[in-house]
């Protein structure tokens, strides 16, 4: 749950953004969780913890701004907020933090951050990317469940429940991810063009019951990245691999690290 109390915070470009550190060994990459669109840092809940013990690797995690204890952003968010993040603000919080050889892991928009990233430019350190349910593309199943996810926050207690993670930052959070992602210009939403000049390897997880994307998502993902590249499809497995079928997402990771 949301912890009211002060925290850890990087400053980038004027904006408070919270985070956390936990130590592991200083010879392998540090493993960077990138949250998905309703995320935070504390809605990771204890897979950081478990991913930390399981790979024995450093991890680090933050909140983007809008979200968790972070500095709120600015509404509308336009069409390219993945870009904006991954192409602007995560090379700031990596170097901010001190973060050399690195793994990104990304949920949902977290692993579409992590791809564009990965495919935006030359990076030095990055080792390798695990995405979780990321986005390649829009899809009808998943623009009808973000609409049920609005109608859910303003009839249901989805409002409450986000709010023990994201606080006074809860109406910007869910108004800025779920706007833009029903907004007319995000049906032409596609980061393929990002995906051959991503030479890093590549393992792309998604469960076979994924209510917000089909297999078209990961099947894009590996076959047009540059470098090697596994799918793990999960069964009894829906949006949050991570939470769903944690320990075949443990195991996976910890396979993917051994074998970079």
């Amino acid at each position: 749950m949301l912890d009211q109390s002060d925290g850890e915070y990087l400053q980038i470009d004027g904006a408070r953004l919270e985070y956390r550190r936990l130590p592991g060994d200083p010879a392998k990459p540090t493993i960077v969780l990138l949250h998905e669109g309703l995320g935070s840092v504390s809605m990771w809940r204890d897979f950081p913890d478990k991913l930390a013990a399981a790979t024995g690797a450093p991890v680090f995690l933050y909140s983007r701004a809008g979200y968790g204890r972070s500095s709120p952003q600015p509404l509308p968010w336009p069409t390219r907020y993945m870009h904006c993040e991954a192409l602007e603000v995560l090379p700031k919080v990596l170097a901010a933090a001190g973060i050399g050889d690195h793994v990104l892991l990304g949920h949902s928009d977290g692993g579409s951050i992590a791809l564009i990233y990965a495919g935006g430019a030359t990076r030095p350190g990055l080792k390798g990317v695990v995405t979780m349910a990321a986005h390649a593309f829009n899809e009808e199943v998943c623009v009808k469940s973000i609409a049920m996810a609005r109608d859910a926050y303003a009839a249901t207690d989805l409002r409450r429940r986000l709010a023990r993670y994201h606080g006074d930052n809860v109406d910007n959070a869910f108004r800025g991810w779920n706007d833009v992602w029903l907004s007319p210009d995000f049906w032409h939403w596609n980061i393929e063009e990002y995906f051959p000049r991503v030479a890093a390897p590549v393992l792309a997880i998604q469960g076979l019951d994924d209510e917000y994307g089909t297999g078209k998502q990961v099947d894009a993902i590996v076959t047009q990245v540059a470098g090697r590249a596994e799918k793990l499809m999960l069964p009894q497995c829906k949006h949050s691999p991570h939470r769903d079928q944690t320990q075949a997402v443990l195991d996976a990771v910890g396979g993917f690290l051994k074998r970079l």
